[in-house]
């Protein structure tokens, strides 16, 4: 399984990023969900979305980011609106290939990570 993730880039605050994760090497998709890392920080999720669309945010993201998936070549985006410096980091696509309850603080739970993309936000 691969997952490719693109779209990150820099952006002064207020302004918007949309990414996107590309997978390949699986038949079937469970839980995807993205996750970010700032320097000197723990990695932390940002949103989730299962198989049936439920999608779940982090507090600091919500009514500002939107996570959305389909059947295409890219199965994965987030739409990310608002942005302020402190959502700068690395942003990492992941998948966890079982159903079930989904959500971002079970990245442990995450088996497939892409390579991560940079976000910048400027202030």
């Amino acid at each position: 399984v691969q997952l490719v993730e693109s779209g990150g880039g820099e952006v002064q605050a207020g302004g918007s990023l949309k990414l996107s994760c590309a997978v390949s090497g699986y038949t079937r998709l469970w839980c995807m969900g993205w996750f970010r890392q700032a320097p000197g920080e723990e990695r932390e999720g940002v949103a989730t979305v299962d198989s049936d669309g439920m999608a779940r945010y982090e507090d600091s993201v919500k009514g500002r980011f939107t996570i959305s998936r389909d059947s295409a070549e890219n199965p994965l985006y987030l739409q990310m609106n608002s942005l302020k410096p402190e959502d700068s980091g690395i942003y990492y696509c992941a998948h966890r290939p079982w159903p079930g309850y989904c959500s971002p603080d079970q990245d442990r739970e995450f088996s497939y990570w892409g390579q991560g993309i940079q976000v910048t936000v400027s202030s």
